[in-house]
């Protein structure tokens, strides 16, 4: 599906509305002056609130990364996609339990692909 790429100046939530740390290994392909997010870049999560219940109470189980898939097959970075606004990012726990579907909230305009 296309969409806007997305780069290191991208805002992307975690489902409780953390915010990603978009880091990526890519040095080569730059959009409006910033590294473009490949699919096999993994994302650290900051200050998640989700709790779930336990017993009488809740324990903390955070958002702590996100994984991606479904890049763009058209352009690539060495053979991985690049990331776009479509592209399906899944938050996990600490305990490695997918806890839902991050949130692209804002990205650049200038460059689409699918």
């Amino acid at each position: 599906m296309p969409g806007n790429v997305l780069t290191t100046g991208s805002t992307v939530l975690c489902m409780h509305g953390a915010s990603a740390i978009l880091t990526t290994s890519n040095t080569k392909l730059m959009v409006d002056n910033m590294p473009a997010l490949l699919e096999s870049d993994i994302h650290s999560v900051a200050g998640c609130p989700f709790q779930i219940p336990v017993g009488p109470g809740t324990k903390p189980s955070p958002c702590i990364r996100i994984e991606w898939s479904a890049g763009a097959t058209q352009m690539q970075v060495n053979g991985v996609g690049v990331l776009v606004q479509s592209s399906i990012g899944k938050c996990y726990s600490p305990e490695g339990a997918m806890q839902g579907i991050a949130s692209v909230v804002n990205t650049q305009m200038k460059v689409s692909a699918k």
